[in-house]
């Protein structure tokens, strides 16, 4: 299987430094384990390597975090879907629970609202624009 790419125009992804911690441990207790998330794995390893950490405190509210519900608008269709980003043992496509390693997970965290997204899915490539964050955890903390 070939690794597919997630690339994001315009702005620098940010973490905060709980999810950094969780992301990172996940990615390394998943590694070698010849698992179908395999090119999952390597792609959220490189999108981590290449953020900003942040305190949960000091990340905007329009940032995309762990468990944050985003809308996001399709930029091809026009069409907006609600998501949450969740880790993989509690994703549930038919309650729009994401996985952080699905295609879209990967690709939505760490983004801000205005923000597009590129991704491939075995359907084609996608472009999406981050409509709103709806809920992040961090806000219901401060």
């Amino acid at each position: 299987m070939r690794a597919r790419t997630t690339t994001m125009i315009g702005r620098q992804l940010h973490v905060t430094e709980d999810d950094m911690a969780r992301l990172r441990e996940l990615v390394r207790a998943s590694r070698g384990t010849a698992s179908r998330d395999e090119a999952h794995l390597a792609e959220l390893d490189r999108e981590l390597d290449r953020a900003d950490v942040i305190a949960a405190m000091d990340i905007a509210p329009d940032v995309v975090t762990m468990h944050s519900t985003v809308r996001v608008r399709d930029l091809e269709s026009g069409e907006s879907a609600v998501y949450t980003l969740v880790f993989p043992g509690d994703a549930d496509v038919t309650r729009r629970r994401i996985s952080v390693l699905s295609p879209i997970g990967t690709a939505l965290i760490g983004y801000r609202v205005g923000d597009t997204i590129q991704f491939s899915t075995p359907g084609g490539r996608r472009r999406l624009e981050v409509a709103d964050v709806l809920y992040q955890p961090e806000r219901k903390a401060a």
